[in-house]
């Protein structure tokens, strides 16, 4: 098999176990949206975002340092292994003691009503820290299949428990974190094995060589955080009071947070391209020919990407019906916020200049550009746009460091890019849907049917124009 179809077989794969659970849990919206009202479902929305963030923290960058030198190492995986679990358990366990510590002593507060909630976040990020190499370690083993199952299995429960607690017992927002905790079992019951073999272990030569490349991942991380998150964060403080009629701020929060989940589709293709793409980039960066196959992977991924938000966009006007009604005032945020992870996704490929040429520094600077646009940006746009502004502020955000990492990695790992043909795609992509959502119908047997037939003429269209370049790289 040549080495795209093997990257793209394992973005497939990859695809069930990212995209299938992902679905379901986006399945989840209509169940959550029509127990809680936004503002219980804000303050859901914002305890995940915090847990996101402290699982940055508590992984240290340590999947990206795992992979990068276990592949270019592989006889000594063993101990790359217990060296880097070591090093994510000790930070896992120190973080989260010092939380709870703090928590018990007043420090922070958590208003669900009940204290069983802490003991679910933290067995929820202690599991997810724990099997995170593990999974990295199914990648690197092409186990892709069973990585796939593990992932779906987990949603499944997850969606069972979710459903079963919140249809048979008075709705709590803590129900929802404990159905998480009891779904995430699953993940230790098939890696005990592995992690009773596991020994913590030191490596003067290794260890201080993985934490440095691995912690401007862990700012990074951070940073990107917080490019996703302070949007959710800054409604809260900075948007005027009365900006909508009647709506407090964290109604508005949870109206955000459920419209946000649209944009999640867009992320479900990026995370699974990613999860293939990055033992890929690995792999092939010493090959002569790497730099014009990179090129072409992003230009296949932009396209299907651009297709993907388009798609969306012809059939929001339906699948709005996903949410209660409650949230559809919030709607017109998804076509920027798609925009938004499609660049997201270019600027993933992009930067793998950075991380085979080992300038993850460089992976820092550009996220923390971005952090900066984010918070600058939404100080700015908040007050006179609201949660529109927000959205857009996205966009901004992951166009501007993709510019920036196309222009920095050219200098140090030059990759030919078909730049200005790919953002033409993009933004008549965009400019098309945005027109469709604003201009076209709104009688709902109107907006399916033309939906569906405009999502159907514009595969075939990319199909004709792109199929013969496809044939010749495969």
């Amino acid at each position: 098999m040549g080495v795209l179809k093997k990257l793209f077989a394992d973005t497939a794969i990859y695809g069930l176990g990212s995209i299938v659970p992902r679905v379901f849990n986006f399945f989840l919206v209509p169940l959550h949206t029509r127990v809680f009202g936004p503002e219980a479902y804000g303050n859901i929305t914002d305890a995940y975002g915090w847990m996101a963030i402290l699982n940055v923290v508590l992984m240290f960058g340590m999947e990206t340092a795992y992979l990068r030198y276990a592949s270019k190492e592989e006889g000594k995986n063993e101990n790359i292994f217990h060296a880097a679990q070591t090093i994510v358990f000790g930070i896992t366990i120190s973080v989260l003691l010092m939380l709870t510590a703090l928590y018990l002593n007043g420090a922070i507060t958590i208003d669900f009503g009940n204290r069983n909630l802490l003991l679910y976040v933290v067995l929820t990020l202690f599991i997810d820290a724990t099997c995170a190499l593990p999974f990295v370690r199914l990648r690197i083993k092409n186990r892709s299949r069973m990585f796939s199952f593990l992932k779906i299995t987990n949603v499944v429960i997850l969606v069972v428990l979710n459903l079963y607690f919140l249809t048979s017992k008075t709705a709590t927002p803590e129900l929802v974190f404990l159905a998480n905790v009891a779904a995430n079992a699953i993940y230790l019951i098939y890696f005990l094995p592995l992690l009773i073999k596991w020994r913590p272990k030191w490596s003067p030569d290794l260890s201080p060589k993985m934490l440095g490349y691995a912690w401007p991942i862990m700012l990074t991380g951070l940073a990107g955080m917080t490019n996703e998150m302070f949007s959710r964060i800054s409604i809260d403080n900075w948007l005027p009071k009365n900006f909508y009629a009647g709506q407090s701020a964290d109604y508005v929060q949870g109206v955000f947070g459920a419209c946000y989940k649209f944009a999640i589709l867009m992320s479900l293709l990026v995370q699974a391209f990613r999860m293939a793409a990055e033992p890929f980039f690995f792999k092939n960066a010493g090959e002569k020919n790497s730099p014009a196959l990179f090129a072409h992977v992003n230009h296949v991924f932009t396209t299907v990407a651009a297709f993907f938000m388009v798609a969306v966009c012809f059939n929001l006007n339906w699948l709005k019906y996903f949410v209660d009604e409650a949230y559809w005032s919030g709607l017109n945020i998804v076509p920027f916020l798609l925009l938004g992870y499609l660049f997201l996704g270019i600027y993933f490929n992009m930067s793998v200049w950075f991380k085979v040429t080992d300038r993850t520094g460089w992976g820092t600077v550009i996220t923390f550009f971005g952090a900066a646009i984010t918070i600058g940006l939404n100080f700015l746009l908040i007050p006179q746009l609201g949660i529109l502004g927000s959205a857009i502020v996205t966009f901004l955000c992951y166009f501007s460091m993709t510019l920036f990492c196309y222009f920095a990695g050219q200098r140090f790992y030059p990759v030919p890019y078909t730049l200005i043909r790919d953002f033409f795609t993009v933004f008549a992509g965009f400019a098309i849907a945005e027109s469709f959502l604003i201009w076209g119908p709104k009688e709902d047997l109107q907006v399916l049917v033309l939906g569906f037939t405009l999502t159907l003429v514009t595969a075939i269209a990319l199909w004709l124009i792109e199929k013969n370049k496809l044939a010749r790289k495969f």
